[in-house]
């Protein structure tokens, strides 16, 4: 305080005029950062909703490694980053999995009967998936969901499994498949729907059915785990707008988009030629994995 003083006497209002640029400059900064980093958060939503209304496919496959990208582009703990970006698209996904249920039990796609089956083992594997999560390496976290999107972009390649055994919604059957399904979808911060969606076609349900039912499961799934990275984020990793591992403006930026778009994806789906679509979405989840990989 004593030297500010000092260079004040001598230069009179020279050092306030320089100090005062110096904020402002900085102030003008962090208002062009903030405005970057929600531009970014709503273009993901924009993807995110048309990723889902056009292919049925969750926003996890987008958002995650979209946030990825920009939370460590805004600097967030390098070693928490996937945990960061998974529990974020989760957390999106209550919202996007709410409006998804409407829509389809509208239309009375939904079994419900399969859904309370299929909803403990959900919960479980959800729970446990988010612990395990904790135990894993950001590094790891991004290899292993680079090898999911790997999947994903060969599965859309192949047509869909054919009817095979009703046995598989029986009760045990759903508790077992939903306990992995809960597991995985909260490992990789995704919906569980390229999951679901396959086994209950598998189980001669029909396609109608097994996305509405997929469009009710990820709403545990993203319960549960969401509440388990609130919790258990270690405390030093706390900042401002987080509660957890979850980035409230990512969340907000990300829904107040995909909501919309989604619906956009869907409309679209009886316009364009899918197949074409999907092959090259295929191409860009390709990359994306091989991004995340190597």
């Amino acid at each position: 305080m004593p030297n500010i003083a000092v260079a004040e006497c001598f230069c009179g209002h020279k050092v306030q005029l320089k100090i005062k640029c110096y904020y402002l400059n900085r102030c003008h900064f962090l208002q062009n950062l903030m405005l970057i980093e929600w531009l970014s958060f709503l273009l993901i939503g924009v993807f995110a909703g048309l990723s889902a209304g056009l292919f049925g496919l969750g926003g996890g496959v987008i958002v995650v490694p979209a946030l990825l990208l920009v939370l460590s582009w805004r600097g967030f703990n390098s070693d928490y980053l996937m945990h960061s970006a998974v529990a974020t698209s989760l957390m999106t996904i209550i919202v996007t999995s709410i409006s998804s249920i409407y829509s389809h039990q509208r239309h009375a796609n939904i079994d419900w009967s399969i859904v309370v089956k299929l909803s403990p083992g959900l919960i479980i594997g959800a729970v446990f998936g988010a612990y395990f999560t904790n135990l894993l390496t950001s590094d790891l976290l991004q290899f292993i969901f680079g090898f999911y999107l790997l999947i994903i972009a060969i599965k859309l390649w192949l047509p869909e499994p054919q009817a095979d055994n009703n046995v598989l919604v029986k009760r045990p059957a759903l508790l077992g498949a939903g306990t992995a399904i809960g597991f995985i979808s909260a490992l990789l911060g995704i919906g569980g729907g390229s999951l679901t969606v396959p086994y209950l076609l598998f189980a001669k349900q029909t396609i109608r059915q097994a996305i509405g039912v997929s469009a009710v499961c990820g709403l545990p799934i993203s319960i549960s785990a969401a509440l388990i990275f609130m919790w258990t984020a270690p405390n030093y990793l706390e900042q401002e707008w987080m509660t957890g591992y979850i980035y409230w403006p990512a969340f907000l930026g990300i829904i107040m988009t995909s909501l919309f778009f989604a619906i956009v994806g869907a409309k679209l789906t009886q316009k364009l030629p899918m197949k074409r679509l999907q092959q090259l979405f295929s191409f860009v989840l390709l990359t994306i994995a091989m991004c995340l990989i190597f």
